[in-house]
């Protein structure tokens, strides 16, 4: 594998993210954090930011529709920590390799988010962050897995006219963002908070109307047992249900 990319100055815009790392809390992000006392399964996910003929962007994946658990939903590459996987940032790399067909050569981490729990499946999910220095073409690589792969600017995901709150059938409710091309896909759930609540830290975020609301479409349904246990905790990322 060839040698990581130079570590080097960030780009100016990036700077505010990279200082984030070092100053949000928990809290700050969600209000669930894992307990003191639990034993819970570690996940890490990349949030790989790039500059490309849009500016800025965010790397994100669509899940397969077809998928018994959390079907067409959009998500930051990343998944378990496994055994033989060095830290969180190794982890978040390897699966972002795995799903996009990314070369982790020319990624550059520089920082993380602090950890953040996903109670209905125990998961403890470290967001790494990264800086796209050198960049290779993405792909889906397993379409059983991963039905597409997007890189998202920055300032779709401002625009306050691609900002919609979400209801899921379960109650539960939360920001979301429409992204592609054709603005008709639904970022929501853990992945969207993340997000939204960074850019709030950021100051990035401009005024948008939460009372425009619409109701998840029925093919990013969950099964009823995961309805059931999205009723009183934030919507599971789509890398950490059951597969």
């Amino acid at each position: 594998m060839p040698p990581p990319p130079a570590a080097g100055p960030l780009p100016a815009w990036l700077e505010p993210v990279r200082r984030a790392a070092d100053e949000i809390t928990p809290d700050e992000l969600t209000r669930f954090v894992p307990p003191d006392d639990a034993r819970t399964r570690e996940g890490a996910v990349l949030m790989l930011f790039g500059e490309g003929a849009g500016g800025p962007d965010l790397l994100l994946t669509e899940r397969a529709h077809d998928m018994r658990s959390h079907p067409g939903q959009v998500s930051f590459p990343g998944g378990s920590v496994d055994a033989d996987d060095a830290s969180p940032e190794a982890a978040a790399l390897r699966e972002a390799e795995e799903e996009t067909g990314l070369d982790p050569a020319g990624v550059e981490v520089f920082g993380r988010l602090p950890q953040l729990w996903l109670p209905p499946s125990n998961f403890a999910v470290t967001p790494v962050l990264a800086w796209w220095r050198d960049e290779t073409p993405v792909r889906v690589v397993d379409p059983a897995e991963v039905h597409a792969v997007y890189r998202v600017p920055v300032e779709d995901l401002l625009d306050p006219a691609h900002r919609i709150s979400v209801r899921h059938p379960s109650g539960w409710m939360g920001p979301a963002f429409l992204i592609g091309d054709d603005k008709d896909l639904i970022l929501w759930g853990f992945t969207a908070g993340i997000i939204a609540r960074l850019f709030d830290f950021l100051g990035w975020t401009r005024p948008w109307d939460e009372a425009v609301m619409r109701d998840l479409p029925d093919h990013m349904l969950s099964s009823r047992a995961e309805m059931a246990a999205s009723a009183d905790h934030p919507a599971p990322n789509t890398r950490f249900g059951e597969r």
